[in-house]
C-alpha cells in the first residue's frame, strides 16, 4: 500500500505524513499491497482539511472529506468515515467485484445493518427537460432551493448536473465517453 501526500497551498508537516500513513495502515488488510491511496491536505480560514481518496482497480473509488479546527481531527474523521464506507459497502462490492482481487472482502467486518442490502429507491420523478446553458440550470437550480439540477445542455444536446459546492461556488458535471 503507497500513500501519496500532497498539500494544496500548503507545506505538509513530516509529522501530518507519518499520521496519516500510520492511521491508512489499518486498510492493509482490506486491500493489495500495490494499491495507492492519495491524501491531499489544505485549509480554509480556520478550517484543516483532508481529502483521501482510495481508487480501486476494480473502478470503485472510496472517498472521504473532513475539516475540522485540528489536521489531526481531520484525518481521524475522514479515516473514520473511510471505514464506515468500506463495511456499509461490502456486500454490494462483493457481489458486483467478485473475481478481482483488488479488495479482500474476507477482511472486512460484515454491516449488520438493512444498508448493506443496498439503497432503495422510495420515489421516481419524471420532468420535460428544456436545453438550457450552464448558467441558466444554475439560476433554476438556486430558483428552486436545490443542491443539484439536472438538465439538457443546449450546446452539446447532452445531459449535465450543476451542483452546489460546499464552498459556495458551483462545479457542473459533464458526460465523457470511455475510451
Amino acid at each position: 500500500m503507497k500513500v501519496i501526500v500532497t498539500g494544496r497551498n500548503m507545506h505538509v508537516r513530516d509529522s501530518l505524513v507519518e499520521q496519516v500513513e500510520k492511521k491508512l495502515t489499518k486498510f492493509e488488510k482490506y486491500f493489495r499491497s500495490d494499491i495507492e491511496i492519495h491524501a491531499t491536505f489544505s485549509h480554509q480560514k480556520a478550517d484543516q482539511i483532508v481529502e483521501i481518496t482510495i481508487p480501486v482497480k476494480n473502478g470503485a473509488t472510496f472517498r472521504a472529506e473532513e475539516r475540522a479546527a485540528e489536521m489531526e481531527t481531520s484525518i481521524d474523521l475522514a479515516v473514520d468515515k473511510l471505514a464506515k464506507q468500506i463495511t456499509k459497502h461490502k456486500t454490494k462490492l462483493e457481489k458486483r467485484y467478485r473475481g478481482h482481487e483488488t479488495i479482500r472482502f474476507e477482511e472486512i467486518p460484515a454491516s449488520g445493518t438493512a444498508e448493506a442490502q443496498g439503497p432503495q429507491i422510495v420515489k421516481m420523478k419524471k420532468f420535460f427537460m428544456k436545453p438550457m446553458d450552464p448558467e441558466e440550470a444554475t439560476m433554476q437550480m438556486e430558483l428552486l432551493g436545490h443542491n443539484f439540477f439536472v438538465f439538457r445542455n443546449r450546446d452539446t444536446e447532452e445531459m449535465n448536473v450543476v451542483y452546489a459546492r460546499k464552498d459556495g461556488k458551483f462545479g457542473l458535471i459533464e458526460p465523457e465517453d470511455m475510451e
